[in-house]
């Protein structure tokens, strides 16, 4: 009779002790939130200027009128002959165009060239990372950026970041809440827990509490 006590105890013993596995497991992976996509290929992507940004201005036969300036905190430039300009939310070819139409003024068919040279983008396409990052920071978005490129960018994980319940906000889709895997992708180097990133993507890394 003793051993058959027992064993019962045990055995319930087990089965609660699995389903805390269970639910530690569930929390540390943040399945709360559907699991953000995979890499897959994505459609060629467009630079959009920014605020910040420094554009190099080449006018085609004209070296007086080509410089190097930058983007001022109200998204305008200005060059000589032009007051201002609207550039950011315009890719390089679309502001190139519209210095041309402008310069057409004073200058007979002006031909333009739009060199970005040092790249911040607009606020509505940075990546923001927070949180328990060694260095949490905005980045500008690169075509194909993976998470593991963004990880790279912030120095990895703090000794406090709960990294499996790590979430990305996608601005893309109106704030849709996405869990991503940091810990496998980082500690374990689980290759599977990388995603595609998009424009405007927060990533929030949690503190962990245990």
């Amino acid at each position: 009779m003793k051993n058959l006590s027992i064993m019962p105890t045990r055995g319930i013993r087990c089965m609660l002790l699995g389903l805390c596995v269970s639910i530690l497991t569930a929390c540390a992976s943040g399945s709360r939130f559907p699991a953000a996509p995979p890499l897959a290929s994505t459609q060629d992507y467009n630079y959009v200027i920014g605020a910040g940004d420094t554009v190099n201005i080449i006018v085609w036969r004209n070296p007086e009128l080509s410089l190097s300036v930058p983007v001022r905190p109200d998204g305008k430039l200005s060059t000589p002959l032009i007051d201002e300009v609207v550039a950011q939310g315009k890719n390089p070819v679309t502001l190139a165009r519209d210095l041309e139409q402008l310069l057409g003024k004073y200058v007979r068919d002006p031909v333009v060239t739009v060199i970005v040279t040092n790249f911040v983008g607009p606020y509505s396409e940075q990546i923001r990372v927070v949180g328990e990052a060694a260095k949490p920071q905005f980045l500008p978005y690169k075509q194909k950026m993976s998470l593991l490129d963004v990880m790279i960018a912030v120095g990895g994980l703090t000794d406090f970041a709960a990294g499996n319940s790590a979430t990305i906000l996608r601005g893309a889709e109106a704030g849709k809440a996405y869990s991503v895997r940091l810990k496998d992708l980082i500690k374990r180097g689980d290759i599977s827990a990388n995603v595609e990133m998009k424009p405007g993507d927060i990533l929030i890394i949690p503190q962990s509490y245990f």
